[in-house]
């Protein structure tokens, strides 16, 4: 693990009211390695096997999504079903845990297009929050919420404060309302922002006028396009670093967009191939401390 506790310790909520905000710890001078769902290209998504892989190959950061089930445990999955990538179907939300536990969260998973399922009857399961959080009580972690309702805010806060977990998480959305909810219950930990609260800034980038729009969060996790428009440039790159936001990118996984962000001074770059972007870092001397 390249960066701990300490790196992302003391964060504050991000406001707009033209204060001094403290130094961005996930802007460090390099590109984070940040491994989408643990790695789901090389295990299966949001799994505490994935996980534990992609910490031992050194990645910086560890991304993940949050649902609950049914009885209001809070669970790690991309999807609001067990369909695409489990043996099980159903609604997380209308699960139980144990029902959820139930389902073989490796039984999709083929590295070469459906010849092999080497991760399927191998007792890999849905993981939980506090699982992660246990597991990892120094890795810097991206969660993003994926359910709205019901609210997600208040028991993802308080289960951050249990595990002591609040400066070394940042909180993703696409919703506004589950974003919302959550900076309420839980100002202390660092946001990234919505894709509505982004793009004024994009779009003002464009004319160099970012420094008029808002700033809700501290980070901008962000696409290389969206609606048609091009998300990821050098300008938005330096508009929001002089604004003291982080820029790291979704979701990347071919080696030429890897070394053309990389040249742009992007801060993280999110990858399914978390090997890959590790061997592409190496050899464009992005490496971390420790040489991975």
């Amino acid at each position: 693990m390249l960066v701990g506790l300490g790196l992302l310790g003391g964060l504050g909520a991000c406001s707009s009211s033209g204060g001094v905000e403290p130094a961005n710890p996930l802007i460090t001078g390099r590109v984070w390695n940040v491994a989408h769902q643990g790695g789901e290209r090389l295990w299966p998504s949001n799994t505490m096997l994935a996980f534990q892989n992609a910490a031992a190959l050194g990645v910086d950061m560890l991304d993940t999504d949050m649902h609950a089930t049914k009885d209001g445990v809070l669970v790690l999955a991309h999807d609001d079903t067990l369909d695409r990538l489990t043996n099980t179907r159903g609604r997380i939300r209308d699960l139980t845990l144990s029902e959820v536990r139930e389902a073989d969260a490796g039984f999709t998973l083929s590295p070469d297009r459906g010849k092999t399922f080497p991760f399927r009857g191998q007792g890999v399961r849905v993981a939980t929050l506090d699982e992660l959080l246990a597991g990892f009580p120094d890795m810097p972690l991206s969660i993003e919420i994926k359910q709205v309702e019901p609210s997600l805010g208040v028991p993802f806060c308080q289960a951050l404060r249990d595990a002591g977990a609040t400066s070394r998480v940042v909180v993703a959305s696409f919703s506004d309302v589950a974003m919302g909810d959550f900076r309420a219950a839980c100002p202390e930990v660092m946001t990234s922002m919505t894709e509505r609260e982004l793009r004024p800034l994009v779009l003002l980038s464009k004319v160099g006028l970012a420094g008029l729009a808002p700033l809700p969060g501290r980070a901008a996790q962000v696409p290389l396009t969206g609606g048609g428009i091009t998300v990821v440039t050098p300008s938005f790159v330096k508009a929001m670093h002089r604004r003291g936001v982080a820029v790291q990118v979704w979701t990347i996984n071919d080696e030429a967009t890897m070394r053309r962000l990389i040249r742009m001074g992007v801060d993280g770059i999110l990858t399914d191939d978390p090997a890959l972007l590790r061997r592409v870092l190496a050899e464009t001397g992005q490496a971390g401390p420790t040489g991975q």
